[in-house]
């Protein structure tokens, strides 16, 4: 595996990759199981693997947030040797960011729904470090998990509208033994939170509608940002204390069955 720090390293060495297919997955770090999961995809359907690692500012609208965001680099870097990554890319904020951010990305519609009306500016900072990055691997397929739905509708919809030569591939949800969406902010989570987190999927999934789902998880001591159904989805975001987790669900309704009779069920 090849560890590249700066962009000019970067370029050099994609100038002399060898020929075939290039697989991306751009993570911030403290990789678990989901992001090894996305990288397995990448390697059996490409002939390069380029992981790259940074924890970007610009997506954070909360400052304590980003402090707290779990940086892993060692345990990270033997993830990706695991896994057997030919490229790991770990660019700083000045590298990604030698404009101070006075250009950026914006979505005007879905950006400012769900995580985005919680989050003012986040997807901004998602959708300008994606194409950055995208400019500088010039992969042939970059792999998102579909935990984070809404961010991969994004970025998709991004690569469709400024005509980027890369196929946006999605990779289900990786979740605990206990149903719980596998997360980098899990890890934050106090062994009392962690236990309550596990009911977050659970509710969703068993509740007949979003109405009911939001309300109990506020009565089993969830903060609420969202719990909506749309385009075939039950999409939530709950707080535990200082951890923001989210999840989305695919819905699906047995043929000639009644509303009060509708399944939920989990993403594979």
């Amino acid at each position: 595996m090849k560890v590249i720090l700066s962009v000019s390293a970067w370029r050099h060495a994609r100038t002399n990759f060898p020929a075939g297919r290039v697989g991306f997955v751009p993570t911030m770090g403290a990789l678990h199981e989901g992001h090894a999961t996305l990288l397995r995809r990448a390697r059996g359907e490409c002939d390069v693997t380029v992981l790259s690692i940074f924890v970007n500012p610009t997506q954070f609208n909360d400052p304590q947030d980003l402090a707290k965001y779990p940086r892993t680099l060692e345990r990270d870097s033997a993830v990706a040797l695991r896994e057997r990554v030919d490229f790991l890319f770990l660019p700083d904020a000045p590298e990604i960011y030698r404009d101070g951010y006075r250009y950026h990305v914006t979505e005007t519609a879905f950006s400012r729904e769900l995580c985005g009306a919680h989050r003012p500016g986040h997807f901004d900072g998602v959708l300008s470090v994606v194409l950055k990055l995208f400019q500088l691997i010039k992969p042939d397929r970059a792999y998102f998990g579909e935990k984070d739905y809404q961010q991969l509708e994004l970025v998709r919809g991004m690569a469709a509208a400024f005509f980027l030569d890369v196929e946006v591939v999605a990779v289900p949800t990786v979740r605990e033994a206990d149903g719980l969406a596998m997360s980098s902010r899990n890890a934050r989570l106090s062994p009392a939170q962690r236990s309550q987190a596990q009911s977050f999927p659970q509710i969703l999934r068993s509740s007949p509608d979003a109405a009911a789902a939001a309300q109990r998880l506020s009565a089993a001591g969830f903060g609420v940002d969202y719990v909506e159904d749309r385009a075939g989805r039950r999409f939530g975001a709950v707080r535990l204390g200082e951890v923001r987790l989210i999840d989305n669900l695919r819905q699906a309704r047995h043929a000639g069955a009644s509303p009060d009779e509708a399944m939920i069920e989990m993403c594979a």
